[in-house]
């Protein structure tokens, strides 16, 4: 899962990203209305977290723009405004929650997760999968109850498939879920991720199919 951290306080930036990388996304962070509006035109994103006072354009107008394309994706505003009127305005422009500052980073995460999780299509926290289970709250996952090893990426690999399970997911969809903005890996990470997490999912009967020239598929049980 690939987040955008959208604050202009960079010490706060840096430590909600900080925090959301230890619980295994990808994030994007960005501190200015302008960067953050270029970064949603281009970028596909499965939350955005997004203060609302931002040099250049207002947070709030980066949130008009952004349903005004017709984007889905889930927006978490953060805030020092607490007039009720604000965050009227905020929810009646398109945003799915709110949280005022200060705020206790916990929170923020479980937040977050529950917005990506509806975000991707109501998924429960816990994903089964057959033997396999995936725990996206707790970040693990578990082969008959028994917990996999699974370093950051391929446990991110492994959600985005668990989602999509079923269907085909591009090798170019894989990267930009799995690596921050700032990162330049070439296609065959990808490739090394999945024959990481093949080998691992092997005893619990669980396959990762090649479509060769499209991307990979998670086969039903």
């Amino acid at each position: 899962m690939r987040l955008l951290v959208v604050e202009d306080n960079v010490a706060l930036s840096h430590a909600i990203a900080d925090a959301l990388r230890a619980k295994g996304y990808a994030v994007d962070r960005v501190e200015s209305g302008d960067d953050a509006d270029t970064a949603l035109r281009t970028q596909p994103y499965d939350l955005v977290i997004l203060d609302l006072c931002l040099p250049d354009l207002d947070g709030l107008e980066v949130l008009r723009r952004l349903r005004a394309r017709k984007s889905r994706v889930p927006v978490l505003v953060l805030t020092s405004r607490d007039a009720l009127e604000d965050r009227v305005q905020g929810l009646n422009l398109g945003a799915d929650d709110y949280l005022g500052k200060p705020f206790a980073l916990a929170e923020l995460e479980a937040r977050a997760g529950a917005l990506i999780r509806r975000g991707v299509g109501g998924e429960a926290a816990v994903i089964v999968h057959g033997r396999l289970a995936l725990d996206t709250a707790a970040r693990v996952a578990r082969i008959d109850g028994e917990a996999v090893d699974l370093p950051r990426r391929e446990l991110n690999l492994l959600e985005v498939l668990l989602v999509h399970r079923g269907r085909v997911v591009a090798k170019q969809a894989l990267l930009e879920k799995l690596f921050d903005g700032d990162e330049e890996p070439g296609l065959n990470a990808v490739e090394i991720y999945v024959h990481r997490l093949r080998k691992k999912l092997e005893p619990a009967g669980v396959r990762v199919r090649t479509v060769r020239g499209l991307g990979y598929l998670l086969e039903n049980p």
